[in-house]
């Protein structure tokens, strides 16, 4: 059968307004004509969709049928509205916010890559921990964001599209006296001051093991990456680092990776866990949804760099 879509909108307002006079005036036709669109609707379909007997209610068929209706025309509307935006879609704000290491080795990058294909789009985001870009995320402040996802996704509120896994390491300023060492111990290594955060799982259940201590707390503790990058490359503490191919802190960047005795950085808590993260059931704008394409493309290039054995 042939599916008219005016007849669906029309079915829609008689159902919304349970009057045919107050419906065809809400579609801008007469009421004769619109009778005319609800017959041959229910002609098509074989069957009566409301009942004339009991204030215009939808039948059981009608609410099979209204069901798709309104998706169908929700669809028609996000097309038509894509279309004749498409140039504005190119340019305006978008807003988007990062964890500290993927904003420092990963969306350099992306943005880069974004930029090449919307200039015009202006770009606005926040650097901080996951849990506080979580509450502004579902306050709508940011259309995506890109954190340790482990929280996010058996959360039904959250989409999460994962990234690859990074392993990541102690380090130590170039001049430290551990850097001479070709390998340390874990007593060596926690005879300096630990900078860094415990919010992370994994490097929570790091640092405990390590120490032996179920309460072990880092001596200096910020939830600013750049900040604590900072102190490690002034001080004799020791912080952590992703080791990744593109981080711009090791090597040049003043920052020496640690071997520590014993310690096997294979297992599951010296990796990343970084996804990127959305609201469930809202769709994102376009400029979102290209520069999500563009994190999953430095993504992928990154990941094929460090297995062709370009990492440090």
């Amino acid at each position: 059968m042939h599916i008219d879509l005016r007849q669906l909108r029309h079915f829609i307002a008689l159902v919304e307004h349970r009057n045919f006079t107050l419906a065809a005036q809400a579609v801008n036709i007469s009421q004769s004509a619109f009778s005319r669109s609800i017959q041959a609707l229910e002609q098509g379909f074989g069957a009566r969709l409301v009942d004339r007997n009991r204030n215009l209610e939808p039948t059981r068929k009608g609410l099979v049928v209204l069901e798709h209706a309104r998706r169908l025309m929700g669809d028609v509307y996000e097309l038509i509205n894509d279309v004749q935006q498409f140039n504005e879609q190119e340019s305006g704000e978008l807003r988007f916010a990062c964890g500290p290491a993927p904003a420092a080795w990963l969306m350099p990058r992306a943005i880069g890559l974004f930029t090449a294909r919307l200039p015009k789009v202006r770009l606005r985001f926040q650097v901080d921990n996951w849990q506080v870009l979580s509450q502004r995320l579902l306050a709508e402040e940011f259309e995506f964001i890109v954190a340790d996802c482990r929280n996010f996704e058996v959360d039904p509120d959250y989409q999460v599209q994962p990234l690859s896994r990074h392993r990541w390491g102690f380090c130590c300023r170039a001049g430290h006296p551990l850097a001479a060492f070709e390998e340390v111990s874990v007593e060596q290594l926690l005879s300096y001051p630990i900078a860094g955060t415990v919010r992370p799982p994994n490097l929570r259940k790091a640092l405990v093991e390590l120490s032996g201590k179920p309460d072990f707390q880092t001596s200096i503790e910020c939830e600013n990456g750049y900040s604590l990058i900072a102190v490690v490359q002034h001080s004799d503490a020791i912080g952590t680092t992703n080791i990744s191919a593109s981080n711009p802190y090791l090597g040049e960047g003043g920052l020496r990776l640690l071997k520590v005795a014993g310690l096997d950085m294979q297992t599951d808590e010296f990796f990343t866990h970084y996804g990127i993260i959305s609201r469930a059931g809202y769709r994102l704008s376009y400029p979102a949804q290209a520069l999500i394409e563009s994190f999953l493309e430095a993504d992928s290039e990154l990941q094929a760099r460090e297995a062709g054995g370009d990492s440090r």
